[in-house]
């Protein structure tokens, strides 16, 4: 592992720094350096200039952002976020766009390596093995590209990391106000939001309920209303637009695009969607409700898992919300006895770590091997949940 982690940090973060190495705005690719980030800055000019009324056009953003930043002439973003977003990047929007990326990439590296730190600090087993978590915490493909493609899912990680230590400490309510914190990536917390609702956790549902009430009450106070209902009109008709959204589907790791690229027939595909979602659901809501004979590190794996899996939308770079199910989840594999299931846990961690860097591959193979890797994963942990926990009773289920 220490080999293959170096091997990967070595050659993913050399050739990045190369292709960065230009003069100007542009790399070597031609492609704008920090490509997201245009989005995320132009929302914050917006948003200093008070300019609600321009949050969901995206031909206003496209003439602001080429105003702001010449070398994004004919660059055009879906405006997904919800208002309150903007309001956030508005201090960044007062800097040069280069500085504002700098201070964006070292805020979402600083927020990944603390979450990192955070789950290992927790996780007694791997006190011995800080370097080689460290060392596979910078070369995680899904780190390459949230860095690389200046995103905010570093947030979305804060959250769940956050949620993980309310929960291990019994403060469900406060672990819901968390949860509602991802109403500005709503698909990401979709699958802990009907887990909840299943197994009746209304505390922790009426803490996500009141922050994210209270986040979005921020863009109504900044903008007035009508930003707002914008927004939800967009979600309503995403589907329509989903091409734009998501260009490459081959940088896509959810069900939902897994099936789409499989099956050419839109409403089959979408129906395949919905019944593996079910069935990953409810194997994550049985993994839950048998608490007695599955610890939380092995509970919260499986709904970062199933959190992944069931979006509606998930890029490669979301992927770095499962950096804390590897850390738990190697805790567990270094304090069990040798196995049948520690082996294929072993592995299929593996696959899951390394297979986004397949991604492109799938242009031609049709199957998003890193989806299957995940499921697969997903399913060992409810069949330890269901041998009691037990070495033995999981090695009968592996």
């Amino acid at each position: 592992m220490r080999a293959h982690g170096t091997i990967l940090a070595v050659c993913l973060w050399s050739f990045y720094v190369w292709n960065l190495a230009t003069p100007g705005l542009r790399d070597r690719n031609g492609n704008l350096k920090g490509t997201d980030f245009l989005h995320l800055y132009t929302l914050g000019s917006l948003a200093v200039a008070h300019r609600g009324t321009d949050l969901y056009d995206m031909h206003a953003q496209a003439a602001l952002a080429a105003q702001r930043v010449p070398e994004a002439a004919g660059i055009r973003y879906l405006p997904l976020y919800p208002p309150q977003v903007s309001i956030i990047f508005a201090p960044l929007a007062h800097l040069s766009y280069g500085w504002a990326l700098i201070l964006w990439w070292s805020a979402s590296a600083a927020v990944y390596a603390l979450c990192c730190y955070s789950v290992w600090r927790a996780c007694p087993n791997l006190r011995d093995h800080g370097g080689l978590v460290a060392l596979l915490a910078v070369a995680y493909p899904a780190f390459f590209h949230l860095i690389a493609w200046g995103q905010t899912s570093a947030a979305a990680l804060a959250c769940f990391t956050l949620m993980f230590f309310l929960l291990r400490d019994r403060r469900e309510f406060l672990a819901g106000v968390v949860l509602g914190c991802l109403i500005f990536k709503p698909q990401l917390g979709l699958a802990a939001a009907i887990l909840y609702l299943c197994t009746g956790a209304w505390k922790t549902l009426l803490g996500a309920a009141l922050s994210a009430a209270a986040q979005l009450s921020v863009g109504v106070l900044y903008y007035g209303m009508e930003p707002l209902r914008q927004w939800v009109r967009v979600l309503r008709n995403v589907q329509a637009v989903l091409p734009l959204l998501e260009p490459k589907l081959y940088q896509t790791h959810s069900l939902r695009t897994f099936w789409s690229m499989l099956v050419p027939w839109p409403a089959f595909s979408f129906g395949l969607y919905i019944a593996s979602a079910a069935l990953i659901l409810g194997l994550t809501i049985a993994c839950w409700k048998r608490s007695h004979a599955l610890p939380l590190s092995l509970r919260y794996s499986a709904l970062l898992l199933a959190s992944v899996l069931v979006a509606p939308h998930l890029t490669v770079y979301d992927l770095v919300i499962l950096a804390p199910a590897f850390i738990l989840l190697g805790e567990r594999l270094i304090g069990q006895p040798i196995a049948r299931s520690t082996w294929w846990m072993g592995t299929l961690l593996y696959l899951v770590y390394m297979l986004p860097l397949l991604g492109p591959f799938t242009r031609w193979t049709h199957v998003q091997l890193s989806v299957v890797a995940m499921a697969a994963t997903l399913y060992l942990i409810w069949s330890i949940s269901r041998g009691g926990g037990s070495a033995e009773g999981s090695a009968r289920n592996a």
